[in-house]
């Protein structure tokens, strides 16, 4: 566990210590990956005043941790990771509904029609592959589900682990919309041949694709752009069978000890400065609300086969897909 990044309240005196504590501290689990977190946070502490400890989990372990501490929660909010981990808890009734002030102004579909989550950025899947493995092996990048199975990738790919991350469960999601579900999981069978490594977070293995380590995967697009934009010779394609896409979402968790800051926390978030303060700084999710404009041209989908998937559907169905991904898939 990452040690709490925190910082430190000036306390005039101990009997004023306690509120200003309260009132301008919150303590948060991200499963938007550390480097974004840190900016995000930083420009809300800026526009708000309400500093923010947090530490960051993938989206498996802060469900599973969120869970375990249900009597006695050890933070206010959790920020980032797939709508449908929020779903899984709320079935667990572990969030608090809160309707943000400008919630209105982002989409019905992307936020909880009960006010327990809201949507803070849309992230397709998308295929990342090593340019010069593509041009030793003489291939053109995946364009379809299948090329994936080809016997050049065996024992090349990298992709995340369905157990502790949310890319994996979305690539699920993908597989059983386009396959149905005893397809998806015959084709993963299939694909697990040509598996190097399964990763515990979703952008466990951009790295490795990009330094030729390992070949390809199938990531987030936030991740996938983040490695092309640091330089490396990496390319980006699409499946011609389509593609889900996860809601980036945050919300409150029941019994927040900091609740009035969490409540700023959600209604920041629902405003259009998020995404301003996400395209300022090359945080590649695809804002939810309308108003903001989209600076990165490969965030344009126009040209991408989106498959929706209900979220409501993805958190029922998270938990079952990911034993039978265990039972099926990965101890094969």
């Amino acid at each position: 566990m990452k040690r709490l990044r925190f910082t430190c309240v000036l306390a005039f005196s101990l009997v004023i210590a306690p509120f200003v504590f309260a009132q301008n501290t919150l303590n948060v689990y991200t499963i938007m990956p550390e480097k974004y977190a840190t900016t995000i946070f930083a420009a809300f502490t800026a526009d708000t005043g309400v500093k923010v400890n947090f530490i960051r989990l993938s989206s498996g372990e802060a469900l599973a941790r969120i869970e375990a501490e249900k009597n006695n929660p050890q933070v206010d909010c959790l920020w980032g990771g797939p709508a449908d981990t929020y779903e899984a808890g709320v079935l667990e009734g572990v969030f608090q509904a809160y309707k943000p002030k400008e919630a209105a102004k982002i989409p019905t579909q992307f936020r909880s029609a009960s006010n327990y989550w809201t949507g803070i950025g849309i992230i397709p899947l998308v295929f990342l592959s090593n340019e010069q493995f593509l041009k030793d092996k003489g291939l053109n990048p995946p364009t379809s589900w299948q090329d994936l199975l080809a016997p050049a990738y065996k024992g090349t790919l990298q992709m995340a682990d369905a157990r502790t991350s949310g890319t994996a469960t979305e690539r699920i999601y993908t597989l059983v919309k386009i396959y149905g579900e005893d397809g998806a999981f015959a084709y993963q069978k299939k694909l697990n041949e040509n598996i190097q490594l399964y990763t515990k977070s979703g952008a466990g293995g951009a790295m490795p694709i990009a330094t030729g380590q390992a070949a390809a995967g199938v990531f987030y697009i936030v991740d996938a752009l983040d490695i092309k934009d640091q330089g490396y010779k990496v390319v980006l394609s699409y499946p011609k069978e389509g593609i889900t896409y996860g809601v980036e979402a945050t919300g409150i968790l029941k019994g927040a000890k900091n609740l009035a800051a969490a409540k700023k926390l959600m209604d920041w978030a629902s405003s259009n400065r998020l995404g301003k303060v996400m395209m300022a700084n090359k945080i590649d999710y695809i804002p939810p609300r309308p108003d903001v404009k989209v600076t990165e041209p490969a965030l344009d989908m126009t040209k991408v086969k989106l498959i929706d998937a209900d979220i409501a559907w993805k958190g029922e169905h998270r938990q079952a897909f990911v034993e039978r991904w265990v039972d099926e898939v990965a101890q094969q």
